[in-house]
């Protein structure tokens, strides 16, 4: 389960943090001044690390951080999830999470009578409702998924977990698989 969140979690990175090495500063690569005899500090070129607006020592460039699961591990990790979800009381089972308009107020009603207005809450429906999301992407901690495209991790982020009767038997499908 595990190493599931963590995939899922670092898949999401972008790895593009760069800098420049001596090599790719944009400097010629001829002698600041000669070897001997002008009592300076010998030096090669301008673009080295220890000078001024030279090249930077071991620094971060672009990479993949993505890392592969076997399906089978993700459809484990799933199952898992979704069984200390519900062992633990916090699944919530409804016939149908409804607002008549996509209005904040109207969702904060819903949470209101679900009695989970101060928990961090997954709304898994078993299709995609506009005036749902609509009304709810105003509030922090709210997050709207579909059955067929939760995860193990959305399952575990969050304190409450909310879902229809039909997003549930989906879900269970996918987790008999």
């Amino acid at each position: 389960l595990h190493d599931t969140v963590v995939a899922y979690q670092a898949n999401r990175r972008t790895g593009t943090a760069s800098t420049k090495t001596k090599g790719t500063v944009s400097f010629s690569g001829t002698k600041p001044w000669r070897q001997k005899g002008t009592g300076r500090a010998r030096a090669g070129y301008r673009s080295s690390p220890l000078w001024r607006k030279g090249g930077v020592v071991f620094g971060p460039l672009p990479r993949d951080f993505s890392k592969t699961t076997p399906k089978s591990v993700k459809r484990l990790a799933f199952r898992k999830a979704l069984s200390s979800r519900i062992m633990g009381g916090d699944v919530i089972l409804v016939d149908v999470v409804l607002v008549s308009k996509p209005k904040t107020k109207d969702f904060l009603t819903v949470l209101k009578d679900l009695k989970v207005e101060n928990h961090s809450t997954l709304f898994i429906n078993d299709k995609i409702d506009e005036t749902v999301i609509k009304a709810s992407r105003n509030i922090p901690g709210i997050e709207i998924a579909t059955a067929a495209s939760v995860n193990a991790e959305q399952l575990l982020a969050y304190d409450k977990v909310v879902i229809t009767n039909i997003a549930f038997g989906v879900v269970a499908e996918r987790a008999n698989k």
